[in-house]
């Protein structure tokens, strides 16, 4: 999963070696953009590294290392085929680079083949959703609602509901699908703060990724 991040993230790295010395005005500002980029991603992933050698340490030092251990719901996502195949890596390491367009080809294939999988529609919507492409989000969206899926993923997908009703101009019907966001996973962060952002008028709308 993760060498197609990496590949992707060396390439932008490299047109940035390549195109930084000569490039002037907004063609500067889109390689920084992309360098900034890199350099959250890159912090983060060190961060988050770290974060999971800590919790190993402590299941090697307390002998947890059971399948037992796994919670439902990750064992739900763990028994999911289509999340170990080359497509699936690659389109989550577009998403992650905000390369859109390519992530939804890849995601495309996957739903070609299963229909059912609730993660992958998710992840094809939230693509559409940054492309502006509301149509196709809605589409992905209530389709899944109409799968068998977590209480979490049904909260991720009430609360994107939620961030497209509000970029139409209807608080009242956003905040309503908050709601039930919360409803369906009441330790989401997401609907929350959209919620307040509705009622404020300001902020950036919140989709989350679960």
């Amino acid at each position: 999963m993760f060498q197609h991040v990496f590949a992707e993230m060396n390439d932008m790295l490299d047109e940035i070696i390549k195109r930084y010395p000569s490039a002037e005005g907004l063609n500067k500002q889109e390689l920084l953009q992309k360098w900034n980029l890199l350099k959250r991603m890159s912090d983060g992933m060190i961060d988050e590294w770290l974060m999971f050698e800590e919790k190993m340490s402590q299941v090697r030092e307390q002998e947890l290392v059971k399948p037992a251990s796994l919670e439902p719901e990750q064992e739900a996502v763990t028994a999911l085929p289509e999340i170990h195949l080359e497509c699936f890596s690659r389109g989550q390491g577009y998403f992650k680079l905000q390369m859109y367009p390519q992530a939804i080809t890849q995601f495309s294939r996957i739903v070609a083949d299963y229909p059912d999988s609730a993660l992958t529609r998710y992840y094809l919507a939230l693509a559409h959703l940054n492309l502006e492409q509301n149509t196709e989000a809605l589409a992905h969206l209530h389709r899944i609602l109409r799968l068998k899926g977590s209480p979490r993923l049904k909260g991720l997908v009430c609360n994107a509901l939620g961030c497209i009703e509000a970029k139409l101009a209807n608080p009242q019907g956003a905040c309503s699908l908050f709601a039930q966001a919360l409803q369906h996973d009441p330790t989401l962060t997401e609907p929350l703060y959209n919620m307040e952002a509705c009622r404020q008028n300001k902020g950036q709308l919140q989709f989350g990724i679960g």
